[in-house]
C-alpha cells in the first residue's frame, strides 16, 4: 500500500493510536477497535516498540503484538500504513523510566527492527520513527543506518519523533549530503490548547510543537503527526492539567465550545478538524468504540470558524 501522510476516513485525516492494545485494552476489544477504524476506510496504525512500558507488568512488546496478531488473522497487511518507532526501549527489565532507553546507534536500531518485524509479523513498515533523540550518538551513524533500512526495504518513509528542530534540519542535510532518504514525517506533541510558555511537561521524553517547527515542517513539506492532541480527554472533563492553566486557555475554550455549540459536535471533534484543516496528522487513542466513533464523525469547520479559533490568545 502507498505510504501518505495520513489515513483517510470520511474525509479525515488521521492516524490510531495505539499505546493500550494489549494491556490496559484487551486484545479482543482491540481488535474491535481496528476492525472498526478500517472499516470506515482509516489506513494508518500508529504503535512503538516500547508501548506501553511504563505500566507495571509491560515489557512493552504489547501494542506491536497485538498489532501482528490482528495483522495475521484479518490478512490485510496491503490495506493498513503501518508506524512504528525505535530509540525509546528500556533495556534493564522493569525500568519504567527512559534512564536506559534503547537509544539510536545503528546497533540499536538494527536489533530494535528486527524485533518489530517480528512482533508485527511484517516484513517492513510503511513508517519508521527515530522515536527521541540520541545525543550520545553521532548522527551520522543514525542516519546512516536508517537510511540503509530504507534501501533494504524495511522501511519505506523515515520519520523523527520528539526532536528539536534544529536536530531534524542536521539529520535531514545529512542525508541530503549522502544520498539516503531523509525523515520525511515529525511527530510531536500538539492541540488546540497551548501549556504556558516555558513549562516543563511532566510526561517524559514529550515534546511540544513551537512555532519555529510549524514554520520549518510547511517550508520543508513535511508531514507532521501529534500526539497527545485530545489532552487525554481533558477536553471532555475538567479540570485541565495545572500546566495549561493560564489566561490563553480560557479564552480558547471559550471560543472552542461556541463553535461546537454551533456545529453542535463536541470539542473533541472541533479540535481534530481544527487539526486537520492545517494538513496535521493527530493521532487519536481511544479504549472503546464509542470513543472511537465519536472521533470519526465528520466535522468541518468553515473559514471564518477557523479564523476565530486561530485567533491570538
Amino acid at each position: 500500500m502507498e505510504c501518505t501522510p495520513g489515513g483517510r476516513v470520511a474525509g479525515m485525516t488521521i492516524a490510531l493510536g495505539t499505546i493500550p492494545f494489549g494491556t490496559t485494552v484487551d486484545e479482543p476489544t482491540s481488535f474491535a477497535i481496528l476492525d472498526r477504524f478500517v472499516d470506515a476506510g482509516g489506513t494508518i496504525i500508529d504503535t512503538a516498540d516500547n508501548y506501553p512500558f511504563w505500566l507495571d507488568g509491560a515489557t512493552g512488546d504489547e501494542s506491536e503484538t497485538t498489532i501482528g496478531r490482528w495483522l495475521a488473522s484479518r490478512r490485510n497487511r496491503d490495506q493498513v500504513v503501518i508506524s512504528t518507532k525505535v530509540g525509546g526501549r528500556p533495556t534493564v527489565p522493569g525500568d519504567r523510566t527512559l534512564g536506559s532507553a534503547e537509544g539510536l546507534s545503528a546497533a540499536a536500531v538494527r536489533a530494535a527492527m528486527e524485533g518489530s518485524l517480528r512482533r508485527l509479523g511484517v516484513d517492513g513498515v510503511d513508517v519508521y520513527w527515530a522515536h527521541i533523540e540520541d545525543r550520545s550518538v553521532p548522527l551520522e551513524e543514525t542516519v546512516a543506518v536508517f537510511g540503509e533500512l530504507v534501501r533494504e526495504g524495511r522501511a519505506r518513509q523515515l520519520g523523527a519523533s520528539n526532536h528539536a528542530t534544529w536536530r531534524l534540519d542536521r539529520a535531514r542535510a545529512l542525508a541530503a549530503a549522502r544520498g539516503l532518504t531523509p525523515y520525511t514525517h515529525v511527530q510531536l506533541r500538539h492541540s488546540y490548547l497551548r501549556p504556558r510558555p516555558g513549562v516543563r511537561l511532566p510526561e517524559g521524553g514529550h515534546v511540544q510543537v513551537s512555532e519555529e517547527t510549524l514554520d520549518y515542517v510547511r517550508s520543508e513539506g513535511l508531514a507532521l503527526w501529534v500526539y497527545t492532541s485530545l489532552l487525554a480527554g481533558a477536553y471532555a472533563r475538567k479540570p485541565l492539567p495545572e500546566h495549561y492553566d493560564h489566561p490563553g486557555t480560557t479564552r480558547r475554550l471559550a471560543v472552542l465550545r461556541e463553535v461546537a455549540d454551533e456545529l453542535g459536535a463536541t470539542p473533541n471533534q472541533v479540535v481534530l478538524a481544527w487539526l486537520r484543516a492545517q494538513d496535521v496528522v493527530p493521532i487519536v487513542g481511544v479504549s472503546s468504540l464509542a470513543q472511537l466513533d465519536e472521533l470519526l464523525a465528520e466535522v468541518k469547520l468553515e473559514p471564518a470558524q477557523i479564523a476565530r479559533l486561530d485567533a491570538p490568545a
